[in-house]
């Protein structure tokens, strides 16, 4: 047997370029900055409240004066957009979701407001029915518990509507319901709302990663007679790769401006699938649940936070993601900021 001296020598040596801190950055094929990332916020009503998602550390449920305290300390680390979802009273919740297309809900209030003391504050609203809906689902539910897809989509255009005149930079329908951009597209033109952009979840599977998420909203399917228990009607298998191309034709070409893929790690190829197949932006979102494991992980000691976080959100960049919805954007942002200081 040959020893490795006398074995040929390799013409190329992959690690002459590893060598050193210095040419490991001057050769780092993707870059992720605090710009790039979208920090979701939760909404109560009343004064200087914060209720704190025990599944999520580091994240509560604010009332609007907060939550425009945190939107400036983001600003301040560098990350400029924010995603809105609104913990609605139980009392305001109905089967019609009606309190959705209230222009006083606790929603347009906070877009309102935040634009009122923080006007280039970029805002992205959540369409989709299950935080106003008795039912927790994301569009109205008939009598015999079939969620219905039109009567839904004539309720998020007029949602999309409202958002846009409080103030909303962009609107993001999450419902998977059939034909909802294009019904959202066409009346925000006809209400003179053209620069309004629409981001679409366009890949949004049944996943069980959602929990955290649920748990901070109290959006989960409510378990009764007639009333579907999960959302596996309108949300995409997780099993299946080319619907997800299906459902990107279909959201270009009724007008979508960013296609969005939820959640994010366990579908790094749908990423990169729809970044091949489509030269609009591709955006992630790194899911509640995504983030919850790498916490609890890190608090038993079994994982390092920071280095397994940012390797989290460079993968889902790598795989294609132009922006990132992540619940980690203000620890990426410090963290980011130190190694850049």
């Amino acid at each position: 047997m040959q020893t490795a001296s006398e074995l040929p020598r390799p013409l190329r040596r992959p690690r002459r370029l590893r060598r050193n801190q210095t040419i490991r950055s001057m050769l780092r094929e993707t870059r992720l900055t605090p710009d790039r990332l979208v920090l979701p916020l939760f909404i109560i009503d009343g004064d200087n409240r914060s209720e704190a998602i025990t599944s999520m550390p580091g994240h509560a449920r604010e009332s609007i004066d907060n939550v425009i305290k945190r939107c400036r300390e983001a600003r301040s680390l560098g990350v400029n957009a924010f995603a809105l979802f609104p913990a609605i009273d139980p009392a305001l919740k109905s089967p019609e979701a009606q309190e959705a297309v209230n222009p006083e809900n606790l929603l347009c209030r906070a877009v309102r407001a935040i634009k009122e003391c923080i006007a280039d504050a970029y805002l992205v609203t959540d369409i989709a029915l299950d935080p106003y809906s008795s039912m927790g689902h994301d569009g109205l539910v008939s009598p015999s518990g079939e969620i219905l897809n039109d009567e839904t989509v004539d309720i998020l255009a007029q949602m999309g509507v409202l958002h846009a005149k409080c103030g909303a930079d962009m609107v993001a329908p999450s419902d998977m319901m059939d034909g909802r951009i294009g019904a959202i597209r066409a009346a925000l033109d006809s209400a003179g709302s053209t620069d309004t952009a629409i981001l679409s979840y366009t890949a949004k599977y049944a996943s069980a990663f959602y929990g955290p998420f649920r748990e901070a909203l109290d959006s989960a399917p409510v378990h009764a007679d007639n009333i579907p228990g999960d959302k596996k009607t309108y949300q995409m298998d997780p099993a299946n790769a080319r619907e997800a191309t299906i459902e990107a034709i279909l959201d270009v070409a009724e007008g979508a401006d960013i296609l969005m893929v939820k959640p994010a790690l366990p579908y790094l190829d749908i990423i990169g699938r729809l970044r091949r197949e489509t030269d609009l932006p591709v955006a992630a979102y790194h899911v509640s649940g995504e983030y919850a494991m790498v916490k609890a992980a890190a608090k038993m000691g079994w994982l390092d936070e920071r280095a397994c976080m940012t390797e989290s959100l460079t993968g889902i960049a790598r795989a294609g993601a132009d922006t990132i919805f992540t619940y980690a954007a203000m620890e990426y942002a410090r963290w980011y900021g130190d190694s850049h200081s």
